[in-house]
C-alpha cells in the first residue's frame, strides 16, 4: 500500500503539481510499457552527511551505520528471494552522491584488472543512475576493477545537444549503438554507448573479508563504496531541470544490482542477477524500473540506531 501511495505521488508531481518538489525520471513516457510492476518498485529516503565517509571500503562509519540499508536484493526476474545476502544504502552533501554494498559472497572470486574490462564477467556490482534523455553504468568486482559507460537515448542525441558535447561527438572513441540486453526493442529505441566516457571525480574503493580465488577456504563477502561527484554528473541535467546537487525532495532514478557467475542449485530458479528492483527481464538497462532515491534534508547522524 505504501509504494501505491508513493507511486501515485511521485506521478503527481511529475505533472507540474508540486511546487516544491522536482521528480527526475528517465521513464515517464514508458511506464505503461515496462516489463515491471510499476507498484512494487521500491521508494528510498537518502539522508544528508555532515561528514563525508573516507572511501576505503570498510563502510565502518557511524554514518554509514545509520543510513537505512535496502531490503535484501531479489532475482531480477522473478523477484525471488536469492541465496547470499545483498543489500545498499545512499547518502548524499553538495559535493557527492555516496553509495555502499554490502555483499555476502562465500567464495570470492575475480580475474578482471584491466580498467573498462567487462567487469559483468566476474561477479560484480553494478549501480545506473538515470537522467531524463541520458544514464550512466558504473560496474566494479571483488578487486576493485571498474568499468563505466554513458548512454543517451538515439532520438535524443542530436535534438538534446549530446552530440556537441565533449566525448560525446559523433567520432567520439568507443561509441557504438546499444540496443539493450533482453529487453528489446525497447519502447524509446536504442541508445547510443560511450565506453570511453569516463565520469571525472569517481571514487571508488572494495573491502574484502576473504581471500580472493581461494575455493579452500569460506569467505564472508565484501563492501564496496563510491563518491560520486554532483560535478561529474552534471551530465545528467541536459535536457532537464535537475538541480546539482539535488534539491531537498528531489526524486532520482537509480538502480542497484550484483551479478553472479554461480546460480543457486535447483529448484531454484536463479537467474544470477538480483537486484533492490527486480526488473521482469534479463536487462539492467530499464530505467522505468530504477528505484526511485528521495534526497531528504535530514541529516543521517540524527537517525537512530
Amino acid at each position: 500500500m505504501k509504494n501505491i501511495l508513493l507511486f501515485f505521488l511521485a506521478w503527481f508531481y511529475s505533472c507540474g503539481a508540486g511546487a516544491q518538489l522536482t521528480v527526475n525520471t528517465a521513464a515517464s513516457n514508458t511506464m505503461a510499457e515496462s516489463p515491471c510492476d510499476q507498484f512494487e518498485i521500491p521508494h528510498y529516503y537518502a539522508y544528508r552527511t555532515s561528514n563525508p565517509p573516507t572511501i576505503d571500503g570498510r563502510l565502518d562509519e557511524t554514518e554509514w551505520q545509520l543510513a537505512p540499508q535496502s531490503p535484501p536484493f531479489r532475482d531480477l526476474i522473478s523477484g525471488a528471494a536469492t541465496i547470499h545476502d545483498t543489500r545498499a544504502a545512499v547518502m548524499w552533501d553538495d559535493e557527492n552522491l555516496y553509495v555502499a554494498y554490502w555483499v555476502e559472497e562465500p567464495d570470492l572470486q575475480a580475474s578482471i584488472t584491466e580498467r573498462d574490462g567487462l567487469i559483468y564477467q566476474n561477479n560484480d556490482v553494478e549501480l545506473f543512475i538515470a537522467g531524463k534523455d541520458v544514464y550512466y553504468e558504473f560496474e566494479i568486482n571483488a578487486y576493485g576493477t571498474i568499468y563505466e559507460v554513458l548512454f543517451v537515448w538515439e532520438e535524443a542525441y542530436e535534438k538534446g545537444g549530446f552530440h556537441n558535447l565533449p566525448g560525446l561527438s559523433y567520432d567520439a572513441p568507443g561509441r557504438r549503438i546499444f540496443n539493450g540486453v533482453g529487453y528489446r526493442p525497447h519502447p524509446r529505441g536504442p541508445r547510443i554507448g560511450f565506453w570511453n566516457w569516463d565520469l571525472e571525480g569517481l571514487q571508488s574503493a572494495v573491502f574484502t573479508d576473504g581471500t580472493i580465488n581461494n575455493s579452500e577456504d569460506r569467505d564472508r563477502g565484501w563492501t564496496v563504496e563510491l563518491a560520486v561527484p554532483w560535478a561529474g554528473l552534471s551530465i545528467l541535467s541536459v535536457g532537464e531541470d535537475r538541480a546539482m546537487p539535488p534539491r531537498s525532495n528531489d526524486i532520482w532514478r537509480m538502480d542497484f544490482s550484483r551479478f553472479n557467475q554461480y546460480k543457486e542449485a535447483e529448484p531454484a530458479k536463479d537467474s544470477g542477477g538480483w537486484a533492490w528492483s527486480p526488473h521482469g527481464v534479463w536487462d539492467s538497462h530499464v530505467p522505468a524500473c530504477f528505484t526511485y532515491v528521495h534526497f531528504s534534508g535530514e541529516a543521517v547522524e540524527d537517525q537512530k540506531e
